[in-house]
């Protein structure tokens, strides 16, 4: 295992296999305590055990043999707190096979929001949920917060008893609520798959392995959203192996989370804002399932390979889409992806474009953010495929999977699988230039093609003879979310009061239910100074709490002073309602 800057564990030393939870949720104080037991496995000489943290208050440390090993207080010191990494805690043993940190987190654990019952669908019930990656988990549980380390874990968690308490594991199917709670994970994962949720929830099915856990008013809605559950389920176990994981289940979270999903195993956290009544945002489901074999089976070893997780996963969303719903759209959601990141750095300098992988390599980008190379990687992948056939490609896939199954691993060991399976296997038809200009340089290769869609060719002309000569695109009213995407993608950052007034009047873009156009609509909305629009925009951007969403419209409105005073005073009103992973985030976008 190699050393992970964004962790002080010391998995070469010693790490985790078996993790033990019992936790108790109090809402009143908003706080999260009790114990997390480690098993361990040593591989050599040392004393000590170090834990990440961040504002954690350790209560006490102790030690334990085998099994019935009797426990022992431990010496422990906790290290000044880093701003983004937090607390080394080091924990001096005797080698114990066992060790038990007593614990509570703080009500401003960067990894739990918990949200007052006006907050959420229902109104009447309070409601809590964690999100870990990238490095959070540490906020809410004391662990080897780093990849590289994978573990089982069994949680016991009491909550009011009138609340439903789900986690990233075995939560079976049945939504009685007793107040206790006893969960298991039985495959080993990394620390930032550890999730807990809590409200009021109910079960709806989508399959024989597959189901909705919700709020009461969300989740026949939500179940009907993502009836093709089980259908993505087959098509990418046919493609690249079994699903591994039991069952696939997802929880719909108020809109405060800060994501599309969150592809905890077993439990994938999802967004509200993609329940919208017609399936065109169900690729976030895809997202998540693939993860189950990109990242959650196969795992990046630190975060600065993080295009192993992302950009297989965003390449396997792709199959999923093609397979479930047919070429076409597939086609436009990767293009899509190409113009709104890759495609908009043409214009900049090589030095400036930092699309290079793997991946992560800044600190501000712990919160979640992580940067372009993912979608290079996507790209690179689906180059591969191109170049290899999916003749000889998706069987080099499945046996990636298959080969490092729960494991992490980092990009050599990756390039050494491709150089062995795929390029030497086959050689002549990747040339040394061409892989290095993937991996080690910055952008976009000269030689790599884009993604054209027939579709997209259409809206494009219909978008420009607008602009020319203000004719309504014919026949838009009919066209899919993904059409409008692109109209909107390739518009002007900055339009006039008169076009924006027609295209309003044409097509009621302005509260659109629908969160892809309404980012993209308010962005240009805030970018162009059209006021009329601007309740609605504050409406959008108080309601909804998730990144990809909010933060292009808040970047807009800073551009100018008239609009960073807009958007601090909107802010202002929103920040109750925002996880701290987007408040930090929108905090960075008005400079406070």
């Amino acid at each position: 295992m190699t050393h992970d800057r964004h962790s002080y564990a010391e998995p070469a030393l010693v790490r985790t296999t078996h993790l033990a939870l019992d936790l108790a949720l109090d809402f009143s104080a908003k706080v999260l305590s009790g114990t997390a037991t480690h098993t361990l496995a040593w591989s050599g000489p040392g004393d000590r055990l170090v834990l990440d943290t961040r504002d954690l208050t350790i209560l006490a440390v102790e030690g334990a043999g085998g099994a019935g090993g009797e426990w022992e207080p431990l010496e422990y010191s906790l290290a000044v707190p880093d701003a983004e990494l937090g607390s080394a805690l080091t924990i001096r043993t005797k080698q114990h096979e066992r060790v038990r940190v007593s614990y509570r987190t703080a009500p401003t654990a960067t990894g739990l929001q918990w949200l007052e019952p006006s907050m959420t669908a229902g109104g009447m019930m309070p409601f809590m949920f964690s999100q870990s990656q990238a490095i959070h988990a540490r906020s809410w549980v004391p662990v080897q917060d780093t990849p590289s380390v994978r573990f089982g874990y069994a949680a016991h968690v009491t909550a009011p008893p009138e609340l439903m308490v789900l986690m990233s594991a075995d939560n079976g199917t049945t939504s009685h609520r007793s107040g206790s709670y006893d969960v298991v994970m039985p495959e080993p994962i990394p620390s930032y798959l550890l999730a807990i949720a809590a409200g009021d929830l109910v079960f709806e099915p989508i399959g024989d392995r597959a189901g909705v856990w919700a709020e009461p008013e969300m989740a026949k809605r939500a179940a009907t959203e993502f009836c093709d559950t089980e259908e993505m389920m087959r098509v990418t176990e046919a493609l690249f192996g079994p699903y591994r994981w039991g069952r696939y289940d997802i929880l719909v979270l108020p809109p405060s989370f800060p994501y599309g999903g969150m592809e905890n195993p077993r439990m994938t956290f999802a967004t509200p804002t993609v329940v919208i009544g017609d399936k065109s945002l169900v690729s976030v489901v895809a997202h998540e399932l693939a993860h189950s074999w990109s990242g959650n089976l196969v795992t990046q070893d630190s975060w600065d390979d993080i295009w192993l997780n992302e950009g297989f996963t965003s390449y396997v969303e792709n199959r999923i889409v093609e397979a479930v719903y047919g070429h076409e759209l597939a086609v436009m959601e990767t293009a899509i992806k190409q113009h709104a990141t890759v495609v908009k750095l043409d214009p900049l300098p090589a030095a400036q474009q930092a699309v290079e992988l793997p991946g992560l390599n800044h600190r501000s980008q712990y919160h979640g953010t992580t940067g372009l190379g993912p979608l290079k990687g996507a790209w690179f992948l689906a180059w591969l495929e191109e170049r290899f056939t999916r003749e000889i490609f998706d069987p080099f896939l499945r046996g990636y999977f298959d080969r490092f199954a729960f494991r992490s691993i980092n990009t050599d060991d990756f390039v050494g699988h491709l150089q062995e399976q795929l390029l030497d296997k086959h050689p002549g038809l990747v040339r040394p230039a061409e892989l290095a200009a993937w991996l080690d340089e910055p952008g976009i290769p000269a030689f790599a093609e884009r993604a054209v869609s027939a579709r997209f060719e259409i809206v494009d002309e219909l978008r420009e003879r607008w602009l020319a000569t203000g004719e309504v695109p014919a026949g838009a009213k009919h066209w899919t979310t993904q059409e409008w995407l692109r109209f909107l993608d390739a518009a002007p950052d900055v339009l006039t009061a008169a076009q924006l007034q027609q295209l309003d009047r044409e097509f009621d873009l302005t509260g659109t239910a629908n969160g892809e156009i309404a980012r993209r609509w308010y962005a240009i909305v805030a970018a162009s100074n059209y006021t009329p629009a601007y309740e609605e925009l504050a409406n959008f951007l108080t309601r909804v709490g998730r990144m990809k969403l909010v933060l292009p419209v808040y970047k807009a409105l800073a551009a100018t002073e008239s609009g960073h005073t807009f958007a601090t005073d909107v802010f202002t009103a929103a920040r109750p309602n925002y996880h701290p992973i987007t408040t930090a985030a929108v905090q960075r976008v008005l400079g406070s």
